[in-house]
């Protein structure tokens, strides 16, 4: 609870906040992941494989997430003091869509796309969860580790 309430707390200027806020809602459905793959897949035919996977891996990732939460059902986190920062598409929490499709993406383009950028662009997703009050530091955690465990499955 005390990494929760110090990513609630901590660097909340409301410039920043608005920035994470749009970021994070790139991730709501995966369209930014999706939005990648479809416009590697229309313009880029010489790496369409790598498209075509990340197009497959984000849709199970959605799909598996949705599952381990309906069998998990942790509830979202409620800190006294500090409301969510923005709505959710369920009260569910654990483990994170955001986090496990954002690692999901983040392994398959890995070979096509400079490690650092993706895989900070994929940290940024996650972190942006607690940041805004949804997830549990916990629940981004497993995310990131289911959404890499499953590009590594599919091939």
């Amino acid at each position: 609870m005390r990494a929760l309430r110090a990513l609630r707390q901590g660097c909340h200027l409301s410039p920043l906040e608005g920035l994470v806020r749009r970021y994070s809602g790139l991730g709501e459905h995966s369209y930014l992941w999706l939005s990648i793959g479809l416009a590697g897949a229309a313009s880029d035919s010489a790496r369409r494989p790598v498209w075509s996977r990340l197009l497959r891996t984000i849709v199970v990732a959605e799909v598996a997430n949705a599952a381990m939460k309906q069998v998990v059902r942790r509830r979202r986190p409620a800190l006294e003091g500090l409301p969510p920062l923005m709505s959710t598409r369920s009260g569910l929490s654990y483990p994170s869509a955001h986090a496990t499709t954002a690692f999901a993406a983040a392994r398959v383009l890995s070979p096509v796309t400079p490690s650092p950028v993706i895989y900070g662009a994929a940290a940024a997703m996650a972190i942006s969860r607690p940041y805004l009050g949804v997830h549990y530091p916990s629940d981004v955690l497993a995310g990131a580790v289911l959404g890499t465990a499953l590009a590594e499955l599919i091939r």
